[in-house]
């Protein structure tokens, strides 16, 4: 686990499981076509934070695309932008920046 989290630049600093020096905490760029289902997280710095969902429970510095909604937990805090479809703040999440919430463009179909 700990070499596939140091492929990503998520390893962090000090010695892994094998003693080896890991290497230095890095920024960490999540490109189109990644998919990532269940939980991330990271020492360092993740950028370009844009997904169908997100869910923050910790600490976010950045701005958050999502297709369908963006959600803050009660443990979450975020500074930045956040583009999405739908948009909750729990009670004790601390929120600053700015929020577009815009429903989707919708894709005309057949009538009957």
């Amino acid at each position: 686990m700990r070499r596939l989290l140091a492929l990503f630049g998520l390893g962090g600093q000090g010695r892994g499981a094998e003693g080896a020096l890991a290497a230095p905490a890095s920024t960490t760029t999540i490109g189109i076509g990644i998919t990532i289902k269940g939980e991330l997280r990271d020492e360092g710095t993740l950028t370009n934070i844009s997904a169908r969902a997100i869910v923050v429970a910790g600490v976010v510095h950045g701005n958050l695309s999502a297709d369908t909604r963006v959600e803050i937990l009660p443990t979450g805090a975020l500074t930045g932008a956040v583009k999405s479809g739908s948009f909750t703040a729990a009670d004790g999440a601390t929120v600053k920046g700015r929020l577009w919430v815009e429903r989707p463009a919708r894709v005309a179909g057949p009538r009957a």
